[in-house]
């Protein structure tokens, strides 16, 4: 994640912020430009970005302070880019709209990532049987007063992702009861969206044949692979080829956790360029690293990894010191460098024309 600049004033200002903190300037997201701007009012409930001429209005979800995305004022759009895309939202009471809250700031942050891809997401609208939407679902409650956890998931496009997850202590409680090192609403996110890529990308015979070379066979019985790993548990050398206990799963499991963990390092080393972080510890050169290039416009996954493994080891080593797990709990294999080079370069090429 980048970081932005106040237009008003110059003060730094971070993707998630409403307002500045110096001079109190109004901020919102163009994803046009993909960057942060101070704006100012107009008479007829516009407002135009400090110094500029361009017009925008705010996403109609900024009315209840779930998103601050701008939609340009010459677009019909209720809704900006990211919002477009919901389908079914948590804000029946005050505890749906706060985890909305939290759930549409990790929803945006993907969106981040696939606009500075220029990937395409086309919508139900422009894609009927496989556009990309989202669901937010509230748990239910059966017969005899048991909760049924919403389900997190992706099919045909139509990503559902468990709304109480939004509570720390829901999500963290999943987490150890599965056993996880990681889960996250933005690693969800990262996750079911590789789901739908594989889906929208993988076509051609060549690239689903390199697919299956990488990955395996997306074809063998999903349900029955995800019963025997829940009842076996993964291979005893899963982690020589594959980049989490899940990941072992299934080829589409490996795909999509792959998929989430090059954003996570994309994203992350951009976070880490942003803010000048080079490594150089004396006496351990195989930690020395420079983020000199952009990690979104890596011509390899290897460059990605050269430069991400030092830093990884920094971050785990700085949230040990202050008594945190780690916060990239894996390991790259050769196999799974090599699987995440595929997803690079199948990414790179999805891209856009720019505008």
């Amino acid at each position: 994640m980048r970081l932005f600049q106040c237009g008003a004033c110059g003060q730094t200002i971070h993707f998630e912020n409403r307002s500045c903190m110096r001079c109190g300037s109004t901020l919102g997201f163009d994803p046009g430009d993909i960057a942060m701007h101070a704006l100012v009012p107009l008479d007829n409930g516009f407002w135009q970005t400090h110094g500029r001429s361009s017009t925008y209005r705010f996403c109609d979800n900024a009315a209840i302070d779930v998103c601050h995305w701008l939609v340009p004022a010459d677009r019909p759009d209720r809704y900006c880019v990211a919002c477009r895309h919901n389908t079914i939202v948590p804000m029946t009471n005050s505890v749906g709209l706060e985890r909305w809250r939290r759930i549409g700031l990790a929803q945006r942050h993907l969106f981040y990532s696939l606009l500075r891809w220029r990937l395409p997401h086309p919508t139900r609208e422009q894609d009927p049987d496989g556009g990309l939407a989202f669901e937010f679902l509230a748990d239910t409650v059966d017969a005899y007063g048991n909760t049924v956890p919403a389900r997190t998931g992706h099919e045909n496009g139509l990503i559902s992702l468990r709304a109480s997850e939004a509570e720390d202590v829901v999500r963290e409680s999943v987490r150890v009861s599965m056993n996880e090192p990681y889960r996250s609403l933005l690693g969800h996110f990262r996750h079911e969206i590789g789901h739908f890529y594989f889906e929208l990308l993988i076509k051609e015979e060549t690239i689903r044949a390199e697919a299956r070379r990488l990955f395996g066979d997306e074809s063998q019985d999903y349900a029955a692979a995800l019963e025997r790993h829940y009842q076996q548990g993964p291979p005893d050398d899963w982690q020589e080829r594959f980049i989490s206990p899940y990941a072992s799963a299934h080829p589409l499991e490996d795909f999509a956790e792959c998929w989430a963990h090059l954003f996570h390092i994309v994203d992350t080393l951009e976070t880490g360029r942003a803010f000048g972080m080079n490594l150089d510890p004396t006496g351990h050169d195989a930690l020395e690293t420079e983020i000199n290039f952009d990690p979104y416009r890596a011509a390899s996954a290897q460059a990605l990894v050269d430069a991400w493994v030092p830093l990884s080891v920094a971050l785990n080593a700085l949230q040990r010191s202050m008594g945190q797990p780690d916060s990239y709990p894996f390991v790259l294999s050769q196999p799974v460098v090599e699987k995440l080079d595929f997803i690079n370069q199948l990414i790179l090429h999805a891209a856009m024309p720019s505008r």
